[in-house]
């Protein structure tokens, strides 16, 4: 690997609050969207005219539509207690990626044109005029926030800085001003149903490949089915499953599990994608459309349960809000969500997660699993922002937390926990999330990663640990990018159900 063009954090084996470095990222901007981009998902093509006041006007239609984001706006007190819990200032030493900071680039402007002591006394109050030079700060900012939600567990008001991320995403592209990565894969997703814009054909090839090589290793025909109507599972899953490393390895265990289980399941061709990158551009209406494809793909292919493979933000989303975006759970009113729901077998979660899913066939016994075929591997876990701090699995708190990692401990023999105040809820981003995961935010990402690298050397130097096992596309991709620049091999980098596709017994070879 190249020599960084930029200073890569040491690692220490411990986190270390650095000092601040005023201005120290505020260079870093990512690409912004071209006018075709912007055009496809409904939003200006360019910086308007007048864009200040609509920026504004922007900002009031969402402060009456979501009373949180006024609440959040409102209720900080800067006690400080946030500052040193975001990964990007501990990677950085940028002052305006404390939370509290970051926030504030937003908060200034509701104030002077929200607040009374902010219309009256602007300066008394750290009120400001929308400017350029307030957008530029915003575009910079607030693409160096990862919407991961940790400084939101350590805020005694319990600020959710990710919503103000988000609300400030969507004033901007509103605005005309979108970031390049996450809205040309959101229009992917929206046309074609995933995030690669892969046709149903070359999906077909790529599954066809896949059943070519898994029977080549095992001697078993596992099949990867697409387009199957009558299946019960629709298995939704990150489209990196189809084509990166080492995600491909976890939809392999995917496949052998149903296979060994003898359950019918299929993906969807309409539906190709689990991510959906309309959280992270904080448009509900954008989340919903990619949602939608879901919805229309299970009924038509008749299936009784929805189940989500190994993405974090697309678990969140599918756990937190297709309630509400689809109907694919109680409640629901339109009439294709009704149908929907009398289609579904409710004896299962609505939707389930793939880990859940594993696990309960273990614990019945429907799978055999041989952990001494993973004695080569001492495994560690890294518990993904949006699974951690965005939803549950499970029917007991703390699910998200304990299932996982029960399977992992079904499928080997030697595991070992980061340090306490690095999971579980307290959990580290892997710095690629929210719409950072491209190469233009390379050096954010490094820096960002520092926490999480400096936990893991913890592990790998008292305990040996050589494994580090996700379940998320992003960390995936992320990890193996980035842990290189800290001395990390990335082949250390995969996903549970590699672990899983490992153990997991089919029969013996021919």
């Amino acid at each position: 690997m190249a020599a960084p063009e930029f200073d890569v954090p040491k690692l220490k084996g411990y986190i270390e609050i650095p000092s601040i470095r005023p201005g120290a990222m505020e260079g870093i901007k990512s690409f912004e969207a071209n006018e075709k981009i912007q055009e496809a998902l409904g939003y200006p093509g360019k910086l308007v005219d007048g864009w200040e006041q609509k920026a504004v006007n922007k900002m009031g239609e969402m402060l009456r539509k979501y009373r949180s984001l006024q609440v959040f706006l409102d209720a900080c007190v800067h006690c400080g207690a946030c500052t040193d819990k975001c990964h990007y200032y501990l990677g950085t030493s940028d002052p305006k990626n404390m939370p509290v900071a970051r926030q504030d680039l937003l908060r200034q402007v509701y104030r002077r044109y929200f607040t009374l002591p902010g219309k009256l006394f602007p300066k008394l109050v750290g009120a400001r005029d929308i400017s350029k030079e307030v957008l530029d700060d915003w575009y910079s900012y607030y693409h160096q926030c990862s919407e991961c939600r940790r400084c939101s567990v350590y805020c005694p008001y319990g600020i959710d800085t990710a919503e103000i991320t988000m609300a400030a995403r969507e004033i901007m592209d509103s605005v005309g001003l979108g970031q390049k990565y996450t809205n040309e894969i959101l229009g992917k997703a929206q046309r074609i149903g995933n995030n690669l814009g892969m046709p149903g054909p070359a999906l077909e090839d790529t599954l066809a490949g896949f059943e070519e090589d898994v029977e080549a290793d095992t001697g078993v025909a596992v099949k990867f089915p697409i387009d199957v109507k009558g299946a019960e599972v629709l298995l939704v899953t990150p489209s990196a499953d189809f084509f990166a490393e080492p995600h491909v390895e976890s939809l392999i265990g995917y496949a052998k599990v149903f296979h060994a289980a003898g359950i019918s399941w299929t993906l969807s061709s309409h539906a190709s994608e689990a991510g959906n990158f309309g959280l992270f551009q904080g448009s509900y209406e954008n989340m919903r459309k990619v949602a939608m494809r879901i919805r229309d793909a299970a009924l038509e292919l008749g299936v009784k349960r929805i189940v989500v493979g190994e993405c974090g933000h697309a678990w969140r989303v599918a756990y937190s809000f297709w309630n509400t975006l689809t109907g694919v759970g109680a409640g629901a009113e339109d009439k294709y969500a009704q149908m929907l729901q009398k289609q579904l077998d409710h004896s299962y979660p609505q939707p389930s997660h793939i880990c859940e899913v594993t696990l309960d066939l273990v614990k019945r016994g429907a799978i055999a699993l041989d952990k001494e075929a993973n004695d080569h591997r001492i495994v560690t876990f890294h518990d993904s922002c949006n699974v951690s701090r965005g939803s549950r699995m499970g029917n007991i708190p703390g699910g998200q937390f304990i299932i996982p990692r029960e399977l992992i401990r079904s499928a080997v023999n030697h595991y070992h926990d980061m340090a306490p105040g690095t999971t579980h809820e307290a959990t580290f981003c892997c710095g690629g999330g929210g719409g950072l995961l491209t190469d233009d935010l390379i050096e954010v990402r490094v820096k960002g990663a520092s926490p999480r690298a400096n936990a893991l050397k913890d592990v790998v130097d008292n305990h040996g640990v050589n494994f580090l096992a996700l379940i998320c596309a992003i960390c995936k991709s992320q990890f193996t990018k980035v842990l290189p620049y800290y001395g990390f091999d990335m082949s250390m980098v995969g996903g549970v159900h590699q672990l899983v596709s490992t153990a997991i017994r089919l029969g013996a070879k021919e």
